[in-house]
């Protein structure tokens, strides 16, 4: 099993910025990519960022050149900085952490954190 903490969601005007924050426990020796999603009410779960362990950087059109999603190895934690921000950037952000063991992949989802844009 893995383990996900998130933090640094909030309230931020639009042009602010924030960073959130995913960190990583249990069996994480497995994990081939890791990630950001987001969601709003009623609507799906879509890709915001994911890095994958050989560092592929993979963005939503919409945040490219706004975000930035990187890690840190030593403290198995996974970052988006968030610059820029927008009001339809508004949504639950999830961490997301991909493990392949046993010829299974298997999705991990840390608990959402809200981020909103706002004046």
């Amino acid at each position: 099993q893995v383990q996900l903490v998130e933090s640094g969601g909030g309230l931020v005007q639009p042009g602010g910025s924030l960073r959130l924050s995913c960190a990583a426990s249990g069996s994480i020796s497995s994990i081939y990519a890791m990630g950001w999603y987001r969601q709003v009410p009623g609507k799906q779960r879509d890709m915001v960022a994911t890095i994958t362990i050989g560092g592929d950087r993979d963005y939503l059109d919409s945040v490219k050149g706004r975000f930035t999603i990187s890690r840190d190895n030593a403290k198995n934690t996974v970052y988006l900085q968030m610059d820029s921000l927008k009001p339809e950037d508004t949504a639950v952000y999830y961490c997301n952490h991909k493990r392949f063991f046993m010829a299974v992949i298997t999705d991990y989802w840390g608990q959402g954190t809200q981020v909103t844009v706002s004046s």
